[in-house]
């Protein structure tokens, strides 16, 4: 068997197996598993592939990259997609269990803390939700044209936006399964690749409405980009104006309609304002539920004390911090009682609280 590296910035392997060539991409890749002489590559959509190999040919590559750890001798898992860690071994989000070897249990917990505390890292410096409600919105501009993409981009920064660029659909779908975005921008026309089926990949990995932006006016293919899943189609001949309108409309549009997050097993609905972890509700006072949904809105930032208690009781006198901690006490009970593997809300010492999504 032969392995390579992706040509352009190591994103993946290109395998060789009895089916052919594949690939698989670091973003999209769950964990591994060894069985006798063979490698199994689980993929967070389902797909499994095996290839005749041993461990040693591809662990060195995985274990470079910090989402990548090995829990057990046959197995190294990407801590992007955990949802727990517990005594039994670590749960995905997919639903799979992986055996962690006893010896490394607590080694396994402490890396997966690590990633977490460094991921929320990432995310507190990236925008609020109530920010990005405001037009402060995270765009992955894809064009395999730098200057293309630097006349759009502007167009965008000049409104607010944060502009990610990627210049081909294999860096496009690594950087949507590293970061969140609020809307795709896709040029159809990319050098060996179709972008009416890239646009199908990005709406699972991004999570957020694609949009194209081709020279192709034609109006046969502006139908075939909205059966890919497009949620607009325009032209590189409009306007500034027009343009901007199109793509703010589309992200209002998205974000409006979205009253549910998902944080591993715990769900908040918004419009009924509930919190349910593994399909059961919880328990919640209004209060909680206003916490939690407070405290998940900037997952890995420190809240304090103060800020707290302004968020939820607005200008009422300091008591201290009395009230917050009683409720706070009882909504990481209702939290840790539903869900053991995983502590939801971390006391930060001297500091505050912060929410710490597993897997996230």
């Amino acid at each position: 068997m032969q392995i390579a590296m992706f040509d352009d910035e190591g994103q993946g392997f290109v395998l060789k197996n009895r089916d052919g060539i594949i690939k698989i991409a670091f973003a999209r890749l769950e964990y591994v598993e060894v069985v006798n002489k063979s490698l199994f590559f689980y993929l967070i959509d389902g797909v499994v592939w095996e290839v005749a190999a041993a461990l040693a040919d591809i662990e060195g590559t995985l274990l470079c990259r910090p989402e990548f750890l090995k829990v057990h001798r046959s197995y190294l898992v990407n801590l992007r997609y955990v949802q727990s860690v517990n005594g039994e071994g670590i749960v995905t989000s997919n639903g799979h269990t992986i055996p962690v070897a006893r010896q490394r249990r607590s080694q396994v917990q402490g890396a997966y803390m690590d990633f977490l505390s460094h991921e929320g890292e990432k995310q507190a410096q990236l925008p609020s939700k109530m920010e990005r409600a405001m037009g402060q919105w995270r765009i992955l501009l894809v064009d395999d044209e730098p200057a293309v993409r630097a006349f759009w981009a502007g167009i965008l920064q000049e409104h607010g936006c944060t502009v990610q660029q990627a210049a081909s659909g294999e860096e496009a779908i690594r950087l949507a399964g590293d970061e969140a975005y609020d809307c795709v921008l896709l040029d159809v026309a990319l050098p060996g690749e179709d972008g009416f089926l890239l646009c199908r990949e990005l709406c699972e990995a991004a999570q957020a409405p694609v949009i194209f932006l081709s020279c192709i006016t034609e109006a046969d293919k502006q139908v075939e980009g909205f059966a890919a899943g497009g949620a607009d189609y325009i032209t590189k001949d409009t306007p500034a104006g027009l343009f901007w309108a199109k793509v703010e409309a589309r992200i209002r549009l998205a974000m409006s309609g979205r009253t549910r997050f998902r944080y591993g097993p715990l769900l908040l609905d918004m419009a009924g304002r509930r919190a349910l972890i593994g399909e059961k509700e919880l328990d919640l006072m209004p209060v909680e539920f206003e916490l939690l949904w407070r405290l998940s809105e900037q997952a890995g930032h420190i809240f304090t004390p103060e800020e707290l208690s302004r968020s939820i009781w607005g200008k009422q006198p300091w008591d201290g911090g009395q009230a917050l901690q009683r409720h706070m006490s009882r909504l990481r009970r209702k939290l840790d009682k539903a869900w053991q593997g995983h502590h939801f809300i971390e006391t930060v010492w001297g500091q505050g609280y912060r929410f710490v999504p597993p897997g996230c």
